[in-house]
């Protein structure tokens, strides 16, 4: 497995050793001894799966008292996925990273908690799988405007379908009082 460090500390990029062969491919989407060794949280608690049409925009989504850490993967299909630093007092309050996960390349993306999480889909359709390392809180789920100028993201689209909820979500600085505070560790 080859890890790829971002310019976010925690979030990580995992590329999975594939083995192909005549029938087709085989691959561990998660060993725990293998992701723990690589700096990955030891418990994950809720998968979760989605399924998302062309020019769909999920996010910017996390939780403030029981934040969660994500390995994010698409078995089919292709997204842009993009985790955004959202710790009050961070060095890299902020700032986002964003990589392309399809079905074909296998890459994995994790998110630790304190981060905001979200992704658009580019393929016709896109299968997106993740485990969470908290349990999902409605009550307790916060969503930042996937367009806050403060954070600048360079999505791929410019006219996303997206949810209620997610149209009136609000800006960092909007939501300041209200997000993570930085603890110098990820859980």
């Amino acid at each position: 497995m080859n890890i790829l460090q971002t310019s976010l500390p925690g979030v990580v990029i995992l590329e999975p050793d594939v083995y192909r062969d005549g029938r087709g491919f085989f691959l561990e989407t998660y060993h725990r001894e293998k992701y723990v060794k690589a700096g990955l949280p030891q418990t994950f608690v809720q998968d979760n799966y989605s399924r998302s049409g062309r020019g769909s925009l999920r996010g910017l989504h996390a939780q403030i008292h029981y934040p969660q850490g994500k390995l994010i993967r698409v078995s089919q299909g292709e997204v842009f996925d993009v985790a955004v630093d959202i710790r009050r007092g961070s060095p890299t309050f902020a700032q986002w990273v964003g990589v392309t996960l399809t079905g074909g390349n296998f890459k994995q993306i994790y998110i630790p908690p304190g981060f905001a999480h979200g992704f658009c889909v580019m393929s016709e359709v896109a299968d997106v799988e993740y485990k969470c390392t908290e349990l999902y809180h409605p009550n307790d789920e916060i969503v930042i405007s996937w367009q806050d100028p403060v954070l600048n993201i360079t999505w791929p689209l410019t006219t996303p379908i997206i949810s209620p909820k997610d149209a009136a979500a609000l800006s960092v600085d909007e939501e300041q009082s209200r997000l993570p505070v930085y603890q110098d560790a990820y859980v």
